[in-house]
């Protein structure tokens, strides 16, 4: 049933030929397309995972100058702060103090002045005593 001549040899050497040919001319180059593209895709998902954790390193470093940079204005606002605190209390008590002796310079003007009128006062309450006591009594008995 089943004829053994020289066609199914000769369909088997023209089966191998045909397989070796494909495997030279397409699935060789395919193959070494898909290894390539394969092994391009691994260094860049390699290159991809270090650029990842270089930038979370980075990020980290960041954030952690801009918790010190925070924390150093903080410090410099709170020294300015005591500053202005301090400058204020000095001022204020400089002007106190200015405000005192300004004070005590009018009161020492008044205290002056009261002396001066009460003088003056006294000068006047002599001279009118006098001329009461001269029209009263007469001039040739006050001497």
């Amino acid at each position: 049933m089943f004829d053994f001549d020289a066609t199914a040899p000769l369909m088997a050497v023209q089966f191998l030929i045909l397989m070796f040919l494909l495997n030279k001319v397409f699935y060789t180059p395919l193959s070494k397309v898909l290894d390539e593209r394969a092994d391009y895709i691994q260094s860049k998902e390699k290159d991809a995972r270090q650029r990842l954790a270089q930038t979370k390193q980075l990020t980290q470093e960041y954030e952690k100058q801009l918790v010190g940079a925070r924390k150093q204005s903080q410090e410099v606002i709170a020294t300015a702060q005591a500053e202005a605190k301090k400058i204020t209390a000095d001022k204020l008590a400089e002007a106190q103090k200015l405000a005192q002796i300004q004070k005590e310079q009018v009161q020492q003007e008044i205290e002056t002045q009261k002396q001066s009128a009460m003088a003056t006062l006294e000068q006047q309450v002599d001279s009118l005593s006098r001329q009461i006591l001269e029209k009263l009594l007469g001039a040739e008995l006050v001497k």
